[in-house]
C-alpha cells in the first residue's frame, strides 16, 4: 500500500450551530483519487440523540446501503439521476427510511430508484410496510431481487453477496470497481462468519464496514440475538486484513465514548479501526 498514514475518524464541529461531516482518510491501495462514504445512521434497533439508524451513501456511485432513518440526510447529497439502495435484509431499522424516498421522488420527478435485495424480503417491504393503513402513498421504485444472481452491475461496481446468520437472514455485500481498483464490504446484523469461504470473499477490502452491536462481556446476548461482538469482529478483521475497518450497528443504549471495547481491537492503534459516527465521511 502507498499514501500517507490514516487518521482516525473524528467529527468536526461546524459552523453556527450546526455540525459539519467530519471525514477520516486512510490509505490507498495505488489510486490517487479517494472514494467517499458518508455515515447518514449508524445505530441498530434504534435512533438515539447522537445516532440514526444505519444508512451509508456513496455519492460517487449513487450507492445507498441499508435505509434506516439516517436515510432524511440523503437529499442535500444526491448528484446524479439514479439510486440504487442495497438491503442487507427487511427490518425495520434497515427499512423504515424507504418511506422517505415518496417526498424525494415527489421533488425530483427525474429520479430513478432501484431496491436490491432477497425476493421475500422485498415483497414483505412493499406488501407491508407500504400498506395503504401504514403509509399511505407507494414508492415509485424499482424492486430488483438479487435471488439466482452471482453479481450485479451497479453503479460502476461489481455487486456480490454471501447470505448470514441473523433472525429472518441478512446479506452482506462486497462492492468492487474496477476502474478505481477500490473495494467496500458490508457485513451487518450478523452473528460474524469467520468460514473459510467468507473470509476469502471478504479479504482485502479497502474497507470493511462489520457490525460490532455487542462488547465481549455481551457475547452471550449477541449470539442469542444473531449479532456480532468485539472478539468475533476483531478475529474477522485479522483475517481478512482491509485496509480500514468501520465498526457500525451500534448499540444505542451506550452513548459512552468508546461504545465497543476498542482496546481488544489488535489494529487500534494503528488509526486503521475506527467505530462509524453519524456525520463522518469517509475517504478510502
Amino acid at each position: 500500500p502507498t499514501g500517507p498514514p490514516s487518521s482516525p475518524a473524528t467529527i468536526t464541529p461546524g459552523h453556527q450551530g450546526r455540525t459539519q461531516f467530519g471525514r477520516t482518510q486512510f490509505i490507498s491501495r495505488g489510486f490517487a483519487d479517494p472514494m467517499q462514504l458518508h455515515c447518514l445512521g449508524t445505530a441498530g434497533y434504534h435512533p438515539n440523540s447522537a445516532r440514526h439508524t444505519s444508512c451509508y451513501f456513496l455519492p460517487d456511485s449513487g450507492i445507498v446501503l441499508d435505509a434506516g432513518s439516517g436515510m432524511f440526510r440523503l437529499p442535500g447529497l444526491l448528484r446524479g439521476e439514479s439510486l440504487d439502495v442495497l438491503l442487507s435484509h427487511g427490518h425495520l431499522d434497515h427499512t423504515f427510511g424507504l418511506t422517505f424516498l415518496v417526498g424525494l421522488l415527489a421533488r425530483n420527478s427525474g429520479q430513478q430508484v432501484s431496491i436490491w435485495g432477497e425476493a421475500e424480503k422485498l415483497e414483505a417491504i412493499r406488501t407491508h410496510l407500504f400498506h395503504e393503513l401504514l403509509f399511505p402513498v407507494p414508492l415509485t421504485a424499482c424492486w430488483r431481487a438479487v435471488d439466482g444472481l452471482e453479481a450485479v452491475q451497479v453503479g460502476g461496481a461489481t455487486v456480490t453477496w454471501r447470505r448470514q446468520t441473523h433472525p429472518g437472514g441478512s446479506l452482506a455485500y462486497r462492492l468492487d470497481w474496477s476502474a478505481t481498483g477500490k473495494s467496500l464490504v458490508y457485513a451487518t446484523d450478523t452473528a460474524g462468519d469467520h468460514s473459510t469461504e467468507v473470509l476469502e470473499w471478504m479479504a482485502n477490502a479497502d474497507l470493511l464496514i462489520h457490525e460490532c452491536y455487542f462488547r465481549d462481556s455481551e457475547r452471550e446476548w449477541a449470539e442469542r440475538t444473531g449479532h456480532s461482538w468485539s472478539g468475533r469482529v476483531n478475529e474477522i478483521d485479522r483475517a481478512t486484513r482491509p485496509s480500514r475497518l468501520l465498526l457500525t450497528h451500534i448499540d444505542p443504549l451506550c452513548e459512552a465514548d468508546d461504545p465497543v471495547g476498542l482496546d481488544g481491537f489488535d489494529r487500534r492503534l494503528s488509526g486503521r479501526v475506527a467505530v462509524a459516527r453519524d456525520g463522518l465521511v469517509v475517504d478510502f
